[in-house]
């Protein structure tokens, strides 16, 4: 795959972004494109290698190894390199019904399992998928394509997250009449409102997709909260032949200490839906960290986008408080290849604010003990305490305050993105569906029928929250299902 000496030949190379002082002033993504010839230079790293464990989309020690929706990665790579975009662009849909999305926001561990990253910095998995689909659109070879049959049978997705793109993408194309409901007024759940527009744009790449899918003749119906006044529930059964769920995981993890019930404290969602609204409608966001100190309690992904996203309102300042310990520098013994690599790494967010600040803003093994109030009833400061890790005398990993450890921390804005619980759960009452032990819908894997026959369920709301390329898996794991349920066989993958 490639040329047979790439991997001996050439380094790793990835796209510049924007300057960190730079893109804070604006919305706009930040990743710049790669030449050509460059990208064709990276697609000749990648190792005839016998067994790539980059496509093989399993979990090892509860983490994805390899890519769970198996992107042929290694026959695009050698098709890039050969200059063979279009056929590079049959390849990667042929798994991958929106290349573009996975190509700004998956953390890639397709990467993580690469097998030249067992000794030498990976291939640039993620930057060549993301080239291979923008030119496709550039090109015009990727167009509106409607099924040229339909089989008469009406299915129902309610959530239209990724999940719920791809299961509605897969089942249209399947010839069936597909309704997507969504309770917000834009479809495209988590990545419309969760992921910020500099790394996903709305306009640009989000709705460019959906007006495709519309032309291929999905219905979307927004501002519509199946289960309540809108639409209850009976209804789904009564005018649809099947009924797929991708709600997702989107019950927030609270921080129930003292002062948690003061002005000025959000759930991180609340916070970055509010601010993707505004730019959109052009207004100011209603929860702005303008001129705040701002502290966001919790890591990962969605910690990096409140740090990223209070950066470009203009904060004071930023702090990041994480309860887990830095990451290593270098992969530990315990944390062998092709496991995901679980090391220390500086995100867009982080990036930016070391260059604004001076300094990484993330203060690890430290956690919040209570927030303080000004004379007003908004939040003024939150106190925070070191923690260390041990075992209890079960045997499990807790923490433990450090004596003394004890700091007050300036604070005007404070945003909770500690993570979710699970599924809200009216509709799933209404309905009468099994959950499992942590509040997910109940249904078999690799099969996403529930309790109920003709319902399945698909993505964070069946495995919790996950991430956006195994809410992909799932979608089309659910439409292969839900298509053989109505048909009873069938042909999609």
């Amino acid at each position: 795959m490639g040329k047979t000496t790439g991997f001996m030949e050439y380094r790793r190379e990835v796209p510049a972004d924007r300057a960190p002082l730079e893109r804070i002033k604006d919305w706009d993504e930040f990743h710049l494109h790669m030449p050509d010839e460059d990208l064709r230079t990276q697609g000749a790293r990648c190792m005839d290698c016998g067994v790539p464990f980059c496509h093989s989309g399993v979990l090892i020690s509860g983490m994805a190894s390899g890519c769970p929706i198996n992107n042929l990665i290694p026959e695009w790579n050698d098709l890039v390199y050969r200059n063979l975009w279009r056929q590079a662009l049959e390849r990667l849909h042929k798994t991958n019904n929106f290349p573009e999305f996975t190509g700004r926001v998956c953390p890639a561990p397709c990467e993580g399992s690469c097998t030249l990253a067992s000794f030498d910095p990976a291939v640039t998995i993620k930057n060549i998928e993301v080239s291979i689909v923008e030119r496709g659109f550039e090109e015009g070879w990727i167009v509106a394509a409607p099924p040229t049959t339909r089989t008469g049978k009406k299915v129902a997705i309610v959530g239209s997250g990724p999940a719920g793109l791809t299961a509605a993408a897969q089942l249209n194309k399947a010839g069936h009449a597909v309704t997507v409901f969504e309770r917000a007024d834009q479809p495209g759940g988590l990545l419309m409102y969760g992921i910020p527009n500099m790394k996903l744009d709305k306009r640009q790449v989000l709705r460019r997709r959906i007006d495709l899918m519309v032309a291929e003749g999905i219905n979307f119906v927004c501002n519509t909260e199946v289960g309540k006044a809108d639409f209850p529930a009976e209804r789904l059964r009564k005018e649809f032949d099947a009924v797929v769920l991708t709600t997702g995981a989107t019950l927030p993890r609270d921080l129930p200490i003292e002062g948690r019930a003061l002005k000025g404290i959000h759930y991180a969602m609340e916070f970055l839906t509010a601010n993707t609204m505004s730019i959109l409608a052009g207004s100011a966001t209603p929860v702005s960290a303008a001129g705040r100190d701002v502290i966001i309690i919790g890591g990962g992904d969605t910690g990096t986008d409140c740090v990223g996203t209070s950066l470009r309102h203009g904060c004071t300042s930023v702090v990041q408080l994480e309860i887990m310990p830095c990451s290593p520098e270098e992969r530990d013994a315990s944390n062998p290849w092709p496991e995901w690599p679980k090391t220390y790494k500086m995100d867009y967010g982080q990036e930016e604010a070391a260059a604004k600040y001076g300094a990484d803003p993330r203060v690890y093994l430290t956690t919040a003990t209570r927030f303080e109030s000004d004379s007003t009833g908004a939040v003024s400061a939150v106190h925070t305490v070191q923690v260390a890790w041990s075992k209890n005398d079960k045997g499990q990993f807790v923490p433990t305050p450090v004596p003394g450890s004890e700091q007050r921390r300036p604070a005007q804005l404070v945003l909770l993105a500690m993570g979710f619980l699970g599924p809200e759960q009216p509709l799933i009452e209404a309905l009468g569906l099994e959950c499992d032990l942590r509040s997910n819908i109940k249904a078999e894997q690799e099969k996403y029928c529930t309790s109920i026959p003709g319902v399945f369920a698909a993505g964070d709301c069946r495995r919790g929250q996950s991430l956006v390329v195994w809410a992909f898996n799932e979608g089309r794991g659910a439409a292969r299902e839900c298509d053989r349920y109505l048909m009873g066989s069938s042909e999609l993958p």
